[in-house]
């Protein structure tokens, strides 16, 4: 059977990178994988995820509700958005640190992602919190919020394969200026 991984968020937060290091680790190792992304979003800070199957058995990438073994948010209302994803014994890594939709922002709404952050901890059962805020501050760029992310994700032991796989793919895929602190990022709370 496939790892079944869904990643979401909103756009600007590094998804369709963090995706495509997911497909090439796979790749590196020997490993079947199939993605498929909405990026149409993106460009107004709206709704961005990715679907990604890796390994044997996978005959699209697409996959339905109660089937993914992990699901990577990089914001907690995309999370709860998503959730119907995740299977029983699914395992979710959140970033803690919500962006209010340009539509709450509008109507004047006060969205603190508490409420959000409350539900995941009521329905999931394999929860792994992240304060990408203050990890991102603590390693000095706020564009380091995506390796954060998938260093955690990797950490949890669903992705099936290690941080010196993803660490390989991440130095031959970004500019050579990005290395040092994208390493950094993914080796957080280690």
């Amino acid at each position: 059977m496939p790892t079944n991984i869904l990643i979401c968020g909103v756009g600007g937060q590094g998804i369709v990178l963090t995706s495509k290091l997911i497909a090439a680790a796979a790749m590196a190792e020997g490993m079947p994988v199939m993605s498929a992304e909405t990026i149409g979003m993106a460009q107004k800070g709206g709704s961005v995820f990715s679907f990604l199957r890796i390994g044997d058995g996978a005959h699209c990438p697409m996959f339905g509700e109660g089937t993914a073994d992990i699901l990577i948010a990089f914001e907690p209302a995309e999370a709860v958005r998503m959730l119907p994803y995740l299977k029983a014994d699914g395992r979710a890594v959140v970033n803690t640190h919500p962006i209010m939709p340009v539509t709450a922002t509008l109507k004047g709404s006060d969205y603190t992602g508490e409420e959000m952050l409350d539900y995941l901890k009521a329905h999931v059962s394999a929860l792994d919190l992240v304060d990408g805020e203050k990890a991102c501050e603590d390693i000095g760029s706020p564009r380091a919020l995506n390796m954060i992310m998938l260093g955690a994700a990797v950490r949890s032991g669903v992705l099936p394969f290690d941080i010196s796989t993803i660490e390989d793919t991440m130095k031959a895929t970004v500019r050579p200026q990005f290395v040092e602190m994208n390493s950094k990022a993914l080796h957080y709370s280690e």
